[in-house]
Protein backbone atom coordinates (compact mmCIF):
# COMPACT_ATOMS: atom_id res chain seq x y z
CA UNK A 1 0.00 0.00 0.00
CA UNK A 2 1.24 3.51 -0.74
CA UNK A 3 0.08 6.16 1.59
CA UNK A 4 0.28 9.79 1.30
CA UNK A 5 -0.38 13.25 2.96
CA UNK A 6 -4.06 14.63 2.87
CA UNK A 7 -3.32 18.06 1.23
CA UNK A 8 -1.44 20.20 3.45
CA UNK A 9 -1.83 18.41 6.52
CA UNK A 10 0.16 16.21 8.30
CA UNK A 11 -2.87 13.35 8.23
CA UNK A 12 -1.16 10.35 6.78
CA UNK A 13 -3.50 8.15 4.60
CA UNK A 14 -3.84 5.48 2.60
CA UNK A 15 -3.14 6.24 -1.71
CA UNK A 16 -6.15 3.48 -2.61
CA UNK A 17 -9.50 4.16 0.30
CA UNK A 18 -12.52 2.25 0.59
CA UNK A 19 -15.91 4.10 -0.28
CA UNK A 20 -19.12 2.35 2.25
CA UNK A 21 -21.44 3.70 -0.32
CA UNK A 22 -23.33 0.19 -1.08
CA UNK A 23 -23.63 -0.87 2.31
CA UNK A 24 -27.14 -1.76 3.53
CA UNK A 25 -30.44 -1.55 1.41
CA UNK A 26 -33.11 0.51 0.73
CA UNK A 27 -35.24 -0.91 -1.72
CA UNK A 28 -37.73 1.92 -2.37
CA UNK A 29 -34.91 4.59 -3.54
CA UNK A 30 -33.82 5.40 -7.08
CA UNK A 31 -30.05 3.67 -6.34
CA UNK A 32 -30.94 0.67 -4.69
CA UNK A 33 -29.66 -1.19 -7.30
CA UNK A 34 -26.65 0.29 -5.55
CA UNK A 35 -27.65 0.12 -2.16
CA UNK A 36 -27.23 -3.61 -1.95
CA UNK A 37 -24.71 -5.35 0.10
CA UNK A 38 -25.43 -7.03 3.54
CA UNK A 39 -23.74 -6.86 7.07
CA UNK A 40 -22.24 -9.76 6.36
CA UNK A 41 -20.23 -9.11 3.03
CA UNK A 42 -19.68 -5.30 4.29
CA UNK A 43 -17.37 -6.86 7.42
CA UNK A 44 -15.62 -8.78 5.30
CA UNK A 45 -14.57 -5.96 2.57
CA UNK A 46 -13.37 -3.61 5.66
CA UNK A 47 -11.77 -6.68 7.32
CA UNK A 48 -9.78 -7.76 3.55
CA UNK A 49 -9.16 -3.67 3.39
CA UNK A 50 -7.53 -3.26 6.38
CA UNK A 51 -5.37 -6.22 5.87
CA UNK A 52 -4.23 -4.09 2.66
CA UNK A 53 -3.16 -1.41 4.99
CA UNK A 54 -5.62 0.77 3.89
CA UNK A 55 -6.36 3.33 6.89
CA UNK A 56 -9.08 5.71 4.84
CA UNK A 57 -12.86 4.56 5.15
CA UNK A 58 -15.79 7.29 3.49
CA UNK A 59 -19.55 6.52 3.93
CA UNK A 60 -22.30 9.82 4.17
CA UNK A 61 -25.16 10.08 6.18
CA UNK A 62 -27.34 9.80 3.05
CA UNK A 63 -26.68 5.91 2.16
CA UNK A 64 -29.15 3.47 2.31
CA UNK A 65 -31.09 6.05 4.80
CA UNK A 66 -28.14 6.32 7.04
CA UNK A 67 -27.36 2.13 7.38
CA UNK A 68 -24.08 2.81 5.38
CA UNK A 69 -22.44 4.68 8.72
CA UNK A 70 -23.93 2.37 11.09
CA UNK A 71 -22.37 -1.09 9.68
CA UNK A 72 -19.14 0.83 8.49
CA UNK A 73 -18.45 1.73 12.89
CA UNK A 74 -19.81 -1.21 13.96
CA UNK A 75 -16.95 -2.61 11.02
CA UNK A 76 -14.07 -0.77 12.40
CA UNK A 77 -15.02 -0.25 15.99
CA UNK A 78 -12.38 -2.87 16.66
CA UNK A 79 -9.69 -0.67 14.98
CA UNK A 80 -11.32 2.48 15.36
CA UNK A 81 -7.90 4.26 17.13
CA UNK A 82 -6.32 2.97 13.61
CA UNK A 83 -8.40 4.39 11.09
CA UNK A 84 -10.09 7.46 9.37
CA UNK A 85 -13.44 8.00 8.85
CA UNK A 86 -14.74 10.62 6.71
CA UNK A 87 -18.45 11.02 6.05
CA UNK A 88 -20.85 13.85 4.79
CA UNK A 89 -23.89 15.62 5.32
CA UNK A 90 -25.80 18.10 2.91
CA UNK A 91 -28.30 14.95 1.13
CA UNK A 92 -32.20 14.77 2.52
CA UNK A 93 -31.95 12.83 5.45
CA UNK A 94 -35.55 12.93 6.22
CA UNK A 95 -39.09 14.04 4.74
CA UNK A 96 -39.06 17.51 6.99
CA UNK A 97 -38.04 20.63 4.76
CA UNK A 98 -35.21 21.12 7.11
CA UNK A 99 -33.83 18.01 7.06
CA UNK A 100 -31.01 18.63 3.80
CA UNK A 101 -28.31 21.11 3.40
CA UNK A 102 -25.93 23.10 4.85
CA UNK A 103 -27.85 25.09 7.08
CA UNK A 104 -25.62 26.11 10.93
CA UNK A 105 -28.63 23.76 12.82
CA UNK A 106 -28.68 20.96 9.98
CA UNK A 107 -25.23 20.32 9.64
CA UNK A 108 -24.32 20.54 13.40
CA UNK A 109 -27.52 18.12 14.32
CA UNK A 110 -27.07 15.69 11.00
CA UNK A 111 -23.10 15.37 12.07
CA UNK A 112 -23.95 14.34 15.88
CA UNK A 113 -26.55 12.15 14.36
CA UNK A 114 -24.05 10.65 12.25
CA UNK A 115 -21.89 10.50 15.31
CA UNK A 116 -24.34 8.03 16.92
CA UNK A 117 -24.48 6.03 13.71
CA UNK A 118 -20.75 5.68 13.86
CA UNK A 119 -20.81 4.27 17.45
CA UNK A 120 -17.52 7.21 17.76
CA UNK A 121 -16.94 10.27 19.30
CA UNK A 122 -15.15 12.17 17.05
CA UNK A 123 -15.32 12.37 12.56
CA UNK A 124 -11.83 12.27 11.28
CA UNK A 125 -13.13 14.12 8.24
CA UNK A 126 -16.45 15.86 7.83
CA UNK A 127 -17.81 16.99 4.48
CA UNK A 128 -20.10 18.92 3.25
CA UNK A 129 -21.99 16.61 0.39
CA UNK A 130 -23.40 19.04 -1.88
CA UNK A 131 -23.68 23.11 -1.87
CA UNK A 132 -26.86 24.39 -0.32
CA UNK A 133 -27.93 27.28 -2.71
CA UNK A 134 -29.94 28.67 -0.16
CA UNK A 135 -27.59 29.09 3.15
CA UNK A 136 -24.96 31.99 2.93
CA UNK A 137 -21.12 30.21 2.68
CA UNK A 138 -20.24 32.21 6.24
CA UNK A 139 -23.21 30.10 7.64
CA UNK A 140 -21.57 26.89 6.99
CA UNK A 141 -18.12 27.56 7.15
CA UNK A 142 -19.13 28.38 11.07
CA UNK A 143 -20.80 25.32 11.49
CA UNK A 144 -17.84 23.81 10.60
CA UNK A 145 -15.77 25.29 12.49
CA UNK A 146 -18.12 24.62 15.52
CA UNK A 147 -17.68 21.05 15.04
CA UNK A 148 -14.23 21.49 15.09
CA UNK A 149 -13.83 23.13 18.16
CA UNK A 150 -15.90 20.98 19.98
CA UNK A 151 -13.35 18.15 19.23
CA UNK A 152 -16.37 16.36 17.07
CA UNK A 153 -14.37 16.92 14.14
CA UNK A 154 -11.20 16.85 13.18
CA UNK A 155 -10.97 18.36 9.71
CA UNK A 156 -12.99 19.13 7.58
CA UNK A 157 -13.59 19.32 3.54
CA UNK A 158 -16.22 19.47 0.96
CA UNK A 159 -17.48 17.48 -1.99
CA UNK A 160 -18.56 18.41 -5.34
CA UNK A 161 -18.22 22.02 -5.46
CA UNK A 162 -16.82 24.09 -8.38
CA UNK A 163 -14.02 25.90 -8.12
CA UNK A 164 -15.13 29.24 -7.54
CA UNK A 165 -17.54 28.41 -4.68
CA UNK A 166 -14.81 26.32 -2.91
CA UNK A 167 -12.67 29.33 -3.01
CA UNK A 168 -14.76 31.75 -1.84
CA UNK A 169 -15.51 29.37 1.08
CA UNK A 170 -11.68 28.63 1.81
CA UNK A 171 -11.51 33.12 1.92
CA UNK A 172 -14.25 33.24 4.30
CA UNK A 173 -12.56 30.31 6.57
CA UNK A 174 -9.31 32.28 6.63
CA UNK A 175 -10.22 35.96 7.17
CA UNK A 176 -12.59 34.50 9.97
CA UNK A 177 -9.72 31.88 11.37
CA UNK A 178 -12.04 28.89 11.05
CA UNK A 179 -11.04 25.80 10.29
CA UNK A 180 -10.16 25.53 6.49
CA UNK A 181 -11.09 23.21 4.03
CA UNK A 182 -8.35 20.27 3.74
CA UNK A 183 -10.11 17.79 1.52
CA UNK A 184 -12.16 17.73 -1.74
CA UNK A 185 -14.29 14.63 -2.61
CA UNK A 186 -14.54 14.95 -6.45
CA UNK A 187 -15.52 12.42 -9.48
CA UNK A 188 -12.67 11.87 -11.95
CA UNK A 189 -12.00 9.08 -14.23
CA UNK A 190 -10.37 8.46 -17.56
CA UNK A 191 -13.65 8.97 -18.69
CA UNK A 192 -14.83 12.27 -16.77
CA UNK A 193 -11.37 14.47 -16.51
CA UNK A 194 -13.53 17.83 -16.00
CA UNK A 195 -11.85 18.82 -12.88
CA UNK A 196 -8.59 19.47 -14.54
CA UNK A 197 -9.96 22.86 -15.82
CA UNK A 198 -10.40 24.55 -12.50
CA UNK A 199 -10.70 22.51 -9.48
CA UNK A 200 -7.36 20.44 -9.69
CA UNK A 201 -5.39 23.18 -10.49
CA UNK A 202 -7.29 25.02 -7.50
CA UNK A 203 -6.72 22.22 -5.08
CA UNK A 204 -3.08 21.87 -5.78
CA UNK A 205 -2.66 25.69 -5.23
CA UNK A 206 -4.74 25.71 -2.27
CA UNK A 207 -3.23 22.30 -0.62
CA UNK A 208 -6.49 21.02 -0.56
CA UNK A 209 -6.14 17.07 -1.36
CA UNK A 210 -7.95 15.48 -3.74
CA UNK A 211 -10.36 12.32 -2.72
CA UNK A 212 -11.64 10.84 -6.21
CA UNK A 213 -15.13 9.11 -6.17
CA UNK A 214 -16.12 6.97 -8.46
CA UNK A 215 -12.89 6.45 -10.00
CA UNK A 216 -14.08 3.60 -12.26
CA UNK A 217 -17.03 5.74 -13.77
CA UNK A 218 -20.00 3.66 -11.65
CA UNK A 219 -18.15 0.47 -12.81
CA UNK A 220 -17.93 1.52 -16.68
CA UNK A 221 -14.07 0.98 -16.82
CA UNK A 222 -14.20 -2.42 -15.17
CA UNK A 223 -13.52 -4.19 -19.01
CA UNK A 224 -17.18 -5.44 -17.86
CA UNK A 225 -18.59 -3.06 -20.78
CA UNK A 226 -18.03 -3.12 -24.41
CA UNK A 227 -18.68 -2.03 -27.61
CA UNK A 228 -19.74 -5.18 -28.44
CA UNK A 229 -21.73 -5.52 -25.01
CA UNK A 230 -22.40 -2.55 -24.02
CA UNK A 231 -25.31 -3.65 -21.55
CA UNK A 232 -22.16 -5.89 -19.75
CA UNK A 233 -24.44 -8.53 -19.28
CA UNK A 234 -27.06 -7.41 -17.29
CA UNK A 235 -24.33 -5.12 -14.72
CA UNK A 236 -25.30 -2.31 -12.59
CA UNK A 237 -25.60 0.40 -15.25
CA UNK A 238 -28.31 -1.69 -16.99
CA UNK A 239 -29.87 0.09 -13.78
CA UNK A 240 -29.29 3.24 -14.73
CA UNK A 241 -26.52 5.52 -15.68
CA UNK A 242 -25.71 8.61 -13.33
CA UNK A 243 -22.37 9.70 -14.79
CA UNK A 244 -22.21 11.56 -18.22
CA UNK A 245 -20.38 9.33 -20.32
CA UNK A 246 -19.54 9.61 -23.79
CA UNK A 247 -20.05 6.30 -24.87
CA UNK A 248 -18.80 6.26 -28.44
CA UNK A 249 -15.21 8.09 -27.21
CA UNK A 250 -15.35 5.69 -24.13
CA UNK A 251 -15.53 2.64 -26.15
CA UNK A 252 -11.84 3.76 -28.17
CA UNK A 253 -10.54 4.61 -24.38
CA UNK A 254 -11.56 0.71 -23.01
CA UNK A 255 -10.10 -0.78 -26.31
CA UNK A 256 -6.39 1.37 -25.45
CA UNK A 257 -7.14 -0.21 -21.88
CA UNK A 258 -7.99 -3.29 -22.71
CA UNK A 259 -4.13 -3.45 -25.00
CA UNK A 260 -1.96 -1.96 -22.14
CA UNK A 261 -3.66 -4.32 -19.72
CA UNK A 262 -2.61 -7.33 -21.71
CA UNK A 263 0.82 -5.88 -22.29
CA UNK A 264 1.07 -5.34 -17.99
CA UNK A 265 -0.88 -8.74 -17.01
CA UNK A 266 -3.34 -6.19 -15.64
CA UNK A 267 -7.30 -5.80 -15.75
CA UNK A 268 -9.11 -2.89 -16.55
CA UNK A 269 -9.87 -1.67 -13.66
CA UNK A 270 -6.37 -1.94 -12.35
CA UNK A 271 -4.94 0.22 -15.52
CA UNK A 272 -7.77 3.17 -14.69
CA UNK A 273 -7.06 2.83 -10.79
CA UNK A 274 -3.28 2.91 -11.63
CA UNK A 275 -3.80 6.06 -13.95
CA UNK A 276 -5.18 8.17 -11.19
CA UNK A 277 -2.53 6.85 -8.86
CA UNK A 278 -0.28 8.74 -11.58
CA UNK A 279 -1.93 12.05 -11.19
CA UNK A 280 0.15 14.08 -8.57
CA UNK A 281 -2.81 16.35 -6.84
CA UNK A 282 -4.73 12.68 -6.39
CA UNK A 283 -4.77 11.73 -2.78
CA UNK A 284 -6.86 8.91 -2.40
CA UNK A 285 -9.25 6.74 -4.67
CA UNK A 286 -12.43 5.31 -2.84
CA UNK A 287 -12.71 1.74 -3.92
CA UNK A 288 -16.64 0.79 -3.60
CA UNK A 289 -16.20 -2.65 -4.04
CA UNK A 290 -19.37 -4.70 -3.35
CA UNK A 291 -17.69 -8.07 -3.60
CA UNK A 292 -14.62 -9.96 -2.64
CA UNK A 293 -13.26 -10.56 -6.20
CA UNK A 294 -13.93 -6.55 -7.17
CA UNK A 295 -12.10 -5.60 -3.86
CA UNK A 296 -9.05 -8.15 -4.71
CA UNK A 297 -8.81 -6.70 -8.18
CA UNK A 298 -8.94 -3.15 -7.26
CA UNK A 299 -6.35 -3.43 -4.69
CA UNK A 300 -3.31 -4.73 -7.30
CA UNK A 301 -3.45 -1.31 -8.67
CA UNK A 302 -0.28 0.17 -6.91
CA UNK A 303 1.84 -2.71 -8.47
CA UNK A 304 0.51 -1.18 -12.29
CA UNK A 305 3.32 1.25 -12.18
CA UNK A 306 2.01 2.57 -15.86
CA UNK A 307 4.93 4.33 -17.62
CA UNK A 308 5.41 7.99 -18.83
CA UNK A 309 4.50 6.61 -22.18
CA UNK A 310 1.59 4.59 -21.27
CA UNK A 311 -0.02 7.48 -19.11
CA UNK A 312 0.91 10.33 -22.12
CA UNK A 313 -1.08 7.20 -23.93
CA UNK A 314 -4.37 7.38 -22.12
CA UNK A 315 -4.32 11.16 -21.17
CA UNK A 316 -4.09 11.78 -25.01
CA UNK A 317 -7.14 9.46 -26.15
CA UNK A 318 -9.38 10.71 -23.19
CA UNK A 319 -8.06 14.45 -23.68
CA UNK A 320 -10.85 17.00 -22.76
CA UNK A 321 -11.91 19.44 -25.13
CA UNK A 322 -10.07 22.95 -23.51
CA UNK A 323 -12.96 25.52 -22.23
CA UNK A 324 -12.57 29.27 -23.01
CA UNK A 325 -10.04 30.81 -21.08
CA UNK A 326 -8.28 27.41 -20.71
CA UNK A 327 -7.76 27.44 -24.54
CA UNK A 328 -6.86 31.30 -24.21
CA UNK A 329 -4.30 30.83 -22.35
CA UNK A 330 -2.65 27.48 -23.70
CA UNK A 331 -2.31 29.70 -27.08
CA UNK A 332 -1.19 32.70 -25.91
CA UNK A 333 1.53 31.26 -23.53
CA UNK A 334 4.17 32.38 -25.83
CA UNK A 335 3.76 36.11 -24.86
CA UNK A 336 3.99 35.86 -21.38
CA UNK A 337 7.05 33.43 -21.56
CA UNK A 338 10.20 34.49 -19.43
CA UNK A 339 12.42 32.03 -21.15
CA UNK A 340 13.69 34.66 -23.25
CA UNK A 341 14.71 37.08 -20.66
CA UNK A 342 15.91 33.77 -17.96
CA UNK A 343 12.91 34.13 -15.68
CA UNK A 344 11.82 31.05 -14.04
CA UNK A 345 8.42 30.51 -12.39
CA UNK A 346 8.03 31.56 -8.62
CA UNK A 347 7.45 27.89 -7.24
CA UNK A 348 10.33 26.81 -9.09
CA UNK A 349 13.00 29.44 -7.89
CA UNK A 350 15.62 28.73 -5.88
CA UNK A 351 17.59 30.24 -2.95
CA UNK A 352 20.88 31.72 -3.76
CA UNK A 353 23.65 30.05 -2.43
CA UNK A 354 25.64 31.66 0.41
Amino acid sequence: MQYTRLGNTGLIISRLAFGAMTFGSQPDHPMAHVFNTPEKTADALVGRSLDAGINFFDTADAYANGQSEQILGRALKPRRADVIISTKVGFRSGPAVTRAGASYGYVISATEASLKRLGTDYIDLLSIHRLDPYTPLEETARALDNLVQRGLVRYVGYSNFSAWQSAKCLGIQERHNYSRFVAAQMYYSLVGRDIEYEIAPFCADAGIGIVVWSPLAGGFLTGRYTRQDPTGGSGRLACGDFLPIDRERAWDVIERMHAIGDRRRASVAQVALAWLLAKPFVSTILLGASKMSQLEDNLGAPDVELTAAEVAELDKVTEPVLLYPNWFHTRTADQVSGEALGLVPREEKKPAAD
